[in-house]
């Protein structure tokens, strides 16, 4: 069976009827997909639905008589008019006159609109004049662009022709300011899909390497050129045979994804969601366990953009040269290979980067040493293309390249400009083996939003801007321009995720690589071991400050343990930093910032100390009494007015709070005088970023899932808890808190959040617990939960608590805990991505710690509560 068997052509005039043809395009249709899963070529696809459509249009042209309104034409524009229609692609359509339109024909031209609208078919349509078409394409380039395409499918030729006359004129859009323009619509295209394109989910259309990209390049050569295919730029010497069958390649790629992404989602999608990704991997083909068939595809896209931006790139300079005659008079000798033309880096002698491999690097050196040079000149771009392509070996393994490397990773500007080039490029991959195994590497989580690499290349960036960013990032700032050997900290830098993707931990795995790297290229074994100990423990000081109590001084004991010395914990904190930063845009806030600036200095002080004289407990909690006197002081209240409010405290709440706390409680409940009611405090002033909501209240089971549910019915998210009892069985507990965005509670919220807990607490018979709607990007991510029980001193449970983050999972957690019959003594909260990684203190209503047979029973109960079959 093929395209004639299905060729509207075919049709009868007494079926051309709405029902049938809404069949005749459902049958046409599916059989594309089954096409399409037979694997024939996305091209014959993509231009055969087009020819499908064409045909149709004609059929319906003369059913409505317009084949009678002998001046008007029926024209293809945009994609359509370059005879290329994906299942949900807009079909663009240009009715055109020489002179105006009778009534009659603009009945006959209603009809033919309303009887696609009733097929379902997504029609853009314009109807106009010769002159609307000159007016209003000078006015606009994106109604220039689309008639630059346009492609005549029905009634009068002359009237087309004349069409194409007034768009070859000079003064429609000159080459030179079409090519302006277009130019400055990819960059804010590409800004506004964050700018790489290797952002998790992406736009297969318009982000960077995308297809917009491709059609850039193919709007320019019409304009200019007066190309009607890339392939004809081969004539004029700006693209080769083997670049033009790599574009055509790129083109089908994409054209793939985008066939089988509108095939899934049954609309003109562009966006490559979570959603979306199993099944588009499944109908490309793709197979594996778990993650596996996406990991394939998403490697191929990922790997696919990166050519075409690299050939996007190259092209635009070459045109920008011809089209602009910005060709550079401007040259400055290096060496007798390269110069500098204008401010970009130029090969001189044609082949010397595949006869010599090492010269691929001393490129990048010469952009480290000249801040002149901003960029490669195009024909260099293509001769390192080619010279990657035809390395027979890895970089590394040529002894004058590892000299080389190094000079760069040392160099004070090697990690700017020359290591952005050298990931863009390919020269990274190249050079590592372990490197290209992470190019398009997926991350399966919503923490980060990027590729291993591009996440990577981030955070080296990051690191390297160090220098700049004191008001940011003030600590960051200090430790790093005070560090010996900052290359050790990028080396860890390039290490930190490159195993990711094996089987195994990639801290560890990496650590293997990490060590053998440095060795290989020369760094003394105190050096490499370094290096290795940051990649091995690069998660641990964001673990342990979000999610373990960091007031605890044996969780500060054994992270100073594993720290070992100030050298290692200044490395671990400018690193760590840089990592949450470089994983999305929206993880860093100033709470993140607070808690690992805390366990900085807490660790430091261990250190200087040393780890065998730990703090006395008493003597702090004495501090912190005789330093929230003296705050009270000058608010009036005296000693003796404290004193017994204080009597009522346990020791542990002097040691878990500040004296600003302290002072902060003291005050508001001296002034309380109804103990049968609720004392809610909310402030914004908490020294660590977030917004503190204390609750001071008789003991009560449903306490904790009370106040979260009223936090979470206000859309504010939880980052810590501290539950504590008075001697007479008063809450006196902390729960901090940002708003979505991480800032502090909107001012508008407090008064009505206060109130609402308040509620909650006098009344805790009713559940007053509001249905949200789980985030569109998390749904695909559930999994089953963790719960892990950890060792500890004190009479106290640790339970660490892995699960998908739904609205209300710290409530029903709290019900659990209740249901047990157990009292919560700490909650650390921290949500990664799509995951809640949570931290929970317990005991037993008597005070003690879990028994195995409780910690059997409550794991049982929490997997049940949290598993997302229920």
């Amino acid at each position: 069976m093929d395209f004639e068997q299905y060729s509207p052509q075919n049709i009868q005039n007494k079926d051309l009827s709405i029902s049938f043809l809404k069949n005749h395009l459902k049958e046409f249709g599916d059989w594309q997909l089954e096409q399409f899963q037979a694997r024939k070529h996305i091209n014959e696809l993509v231009t055969m639905r087009a020819a499908y459509i064409d045909e149709l249009l004609s059929r319906l042209w003369d059913f409505v008589g317009l084949n009678e309104s002998f001046d008007l034409s029926l024209i293809a524009v945009g994609g359509y008019g370059r005879g290329e229609l994906h299942p949900k692609s807009d079909i663009d359509l240009l009715i055109l006159s020489d002179h105006g339109f009778s009534k009659e024909s603009e009945e006959k031209i209603s009809q033919l609109i309303m009887l696609l609208w009733d097929l379902k078919l997504d029609v853009g349509n314009s109807v106009r004049t010769l002159q609307d078409c000159l007016e209003q394409g000078k006015a606009d380039i994106t109604v220039a662009t689309s008639m630059i395409e346009a492609r005549l499918i029905r009634g009068n030729e002359t009237t087309f022709g004349k069409l194409q006359d007034i768009i070859s004129q000079d003064d429609f859009w000159p080459s030179a300011q079409f090519f302006t323009v277009k130019k400055e619509e990819q960059f804010d295209r590409h800004r506004n899909c964050r700018g790489d394109g290797y952002n998790l989910e992406p736009d297969i259309k318009n982000g960077c390497g995308g297809l917009r990209d491709i059609q850039t390049i193919a709007w320019v050569s019409k304009r200019h050129f007066d190309a009607h295919s890339l392939l004809e730029l081969t004539s004029y010497g700006y693209i080769t045979q083997g670049e033009y069958h790599e574009i055509s390649d790129c083109q089908s790629q994409l054209w793939s994804i985008r066939f089988a992404l509108h095939t899934v989602t049954n609309r003109p999608d562009n966006r490559l969601l979570f959603d979306f990704q199993s099944e588009v991997a499944k109908l490309l083909g793709y197979t594996g366990q778990r993650n596996e068939a996406v990991e394939q595809m998403m490697k191929m896209f990922y790997q696919t953009i990166r050519r075409v931006k690299e050939l996007n790139e190259m092209l635009l300079q070459y045109f920008d040269e011809a089209i602009l005659g910005n060709v550079a008079t401007e040259f400055h000798i290096i060496d007798e290979h390269f110069q500098i033309r204008g401010n970009k880096i130029e090969l001189i002698s044609s082949g010397h980067f595949q006869e010599n491999p090492e010269s691929i690097l001393q490129l990048f050196v010469h952009i480290a040493n000249d801040p002149r040079i901003k960029g490669i000149y195009s024909s260099t771009l293509r001769e390192l293309r080619e010279a990657r392509r035809c390395l027979t070996h890895w970089l590394q393994n040529i002894p004058e390249c590892r000299i080389i490397f190094m000079e760069i990773i040392q160099h004070p500007r090697g990690m700017g400009l020359p290591f952005t080039l050298m990931y863009e490029y390919g020269v990274l991959a190249a050079y590592i083996p372990q490197w290209s195994r992470i190019v398009g590497q997926m991350q399966f989580d919503l923490f980060h939003a990027y590729t291993v690499d591009a996440h990577t290349h981030k955070l080296a960036k990051f690191i390297y801007n160090y220098p700049k960013s004191k008001q940011d990032h003030p600590l960051a700032h200090d430790i790093y321009e005070d560090l010996a050997k900052p290359h050790l900290l990028f080396l860890a830098t390039i290490f930190h995720d490159i195993a990711k993707g094996q089987q195994g931990d990639h801290s560890t795995l990496g650590a293997v690589d990490a060590l053998a790297f440095c060795e290989l290229h020369g760094l003394t074994r105190h050096e490499s071991k370094v290096v290795a100990w940051l990649v091995e423990h690069h998660l641990t000081m964001s673990v342990t400050a979000q999610r373990r109590d960091i007031s605890d001084p044996n969780v500060i004991i054994a992270f100073a343990k594993i720290v070992r010395d100030e050298k290692h914990l200044n490395l671990l904190y400018c690193l760590t930093v840089a990592d949450i930063c470089a994983t999305n845009e929206d993880t860093w806030n100033s709470w993140k910032a607070s808690l690992l600036r805390d366990l900085y200095y807490k660790t430091l002080t261990m250190l200087r100390r040393g780890l065998e004289n730990p703090p006395d407990i008493r003597d702090r909690i004495r501090d912190r009494q005789m330093k929230a006197l003296a705050n009270l002081a000058e608010l009036g209240i005296t000693p003796e007015m404290v004193k017994p409010l204080w009597k009522r405290f346990k020791l542990n709440y002097f040691f878990r709070y500040t004296f600003e706390q302290i002072s902060w409680h003291t005050q508001h409940l001296l002034a309380h005088k109804d103990d049968s009611k609720p004392l809610i405090l909310i402030s914004t002033k908490n020294a660590r970023g977030g917004s503190e909501i204390f609750v001071y209240h008789k003991d009560m089971p449903i306490l904790f899932s009370s106040v979260v549910t009223e936090i979470d019915n206000k859309k504010l998210s939880v980052h810590d808890a501290k539950i504590l009892s008075s001697r007479d069985n008063y809450s006196l507990s902390t729960f901090t808190v940002l708003e979505e965005d991480g800032e502090h509670i909107d001012d508008n919220k407090i008064q009505r959040l206060r109130e609402a807990i308040l509620d909650s607490l006098l009344k805790p018979d009713v559940i007053n617990s509001n249905l949200i709607r789980l985030e569109r990007v998390k749904r695909p991510f559930k999994f089953e939960p963790k719960i892990t029980f950890l060792p500890t001193r004190r009479k106290r449970t640790q339970i660490e608590v892995v699960a998908f983050d739904a609205p209300g999972i710290l409530a029903n957690i709290g019900t659990v805990f209740v249901d047990h019959g157990l009292m919560l003594d700490t909650a650390k909260i921290s949500t990664i991505g799509e995951r809640a990684e949570d931290l929970f203190i317990v005991s037993t209503a008597d005070g003690d710690s879990l028994t195995k047979e409780q910690e059997e029973s409550l794991q049982a109960s929490l997997m049940y509560e949290l598993s997302p079959s229920t």
